[in-house]
């Protein structure tokens, strides 16, 4: 299948204000574009791209006195299949997993392991194979969440969520990834484009979503304790251990956010 998305973002500011922007789809999915994609600044200034430890393309640039509006719009080819699934085999113990992913399980900024050891152990030690637990993890989740956009908030940690019980999805990413690295299973924050494909249409405005991925026997495998269902049509846009490394958007100074819209749907089917 094919999918079109895109976005048109803009910013406002009184004086100049150095910006950083991960908007780009990960260099992972740059095969399957059937269009170029490309951000497209108004007014014309300057921005480039560099890549960072965690895989990313990230654009920086200097929002101008007055403002700017960031947008872009591609098409992107789709296997059209849900979410792979990992097999049911036994989960890999810690001294054989891969140097670059033991930091997949350590604590970071959203992601308080040592607060939530215990409940994790408590609640999911004793299940036969890596996938079980990370299942086991998001259906906990899932049920344990109420999603509400009037409860978001920048500082809220996976510790927050599990006791407030209520928030929007990069929350149920940031719990769910907390779990996992509880029970030893490295977990990486996600962020990109899922449209409504596949599934009823949501009546509310189109958003960007978060979701996470689990290393299970040797790969990464997406979840997604939000939808707790396997899904068609993700977009990634960036990976990282918490939301801290996959920002939309960072301002290095005042500048304010007045309008946000994304898009992303499916426009054909490849035969």
């Amino acid at each position: 299948m094919l999918i079109r998305a895109g976005y048109e973002i803009r910013f406002e500011a009184e004086a100049s204000t150095a910006m950083l922007a991960m908007l780009s789809i990960h260099p992972s999915r740059n095969k399957d574009l059937q269009s170029p994609h490309r951000i497209e600044v108004s007014p014309d200034i300057p921005i480039y791209d560099y890549v960072d430890a965690y895989g990313n393309i990230c654009s920086r640039l200097t929002v101008p006195a007055g403002g700017v509006t960031l947008t872009t719009d591609f098409t992107i080819e789709d296997d059209g299949q849900p979410d792979a699934e990992p097999a049911y085999v036994p989960q890999e113990p810690v001294e054989a997993l891969p140097d670059d992913i033991l930091v997949y399980l350590l604590g970071s900024r959203y992601c308080e392991t040592d607060r939530l050891m215990d409940a994790a152990w408590a609640q999911f030690a004793g299940f036969p194979s890596g996938r079980a637990c990370v299942e086991a993890i998001v259906d906990y989740v899932h049920n344990h969440i109420r999603f509400d956009y009037e409860h978001a908030r920048s500082d809220k940690t996976a510790w927050n969520v599990y006791q407030e019980q209520e928030g929007v999805c990069r929350d149920f990413a940031h719990l769910a990834v907390t779990l996992c690295r509880c029970m030893n299973i490295p977990a990486r924050y996600c962020t990109g484009y899922l449209g409504d494909i596949g599934v009823p249409p949501v009546d509310a405005p189109m958003d960007f979503s978060a979701w996470f991925e689990a290393y299970l026997d040797g790969d990464w495998y997406t979840f997604d304790a939000r939808h707790n269902r396997r899904r068609i049509g993700r977009i990634l846009m960036a990976c990282g251990r918490d939301a801290i490394d996959t920002a939309l958007t960072t301002a290095f100074g005042p500048a304010e956010l007045v309008s946000f819209q994304v898009h992303t749907e499916e426009v054909e089917t490849v035969t």
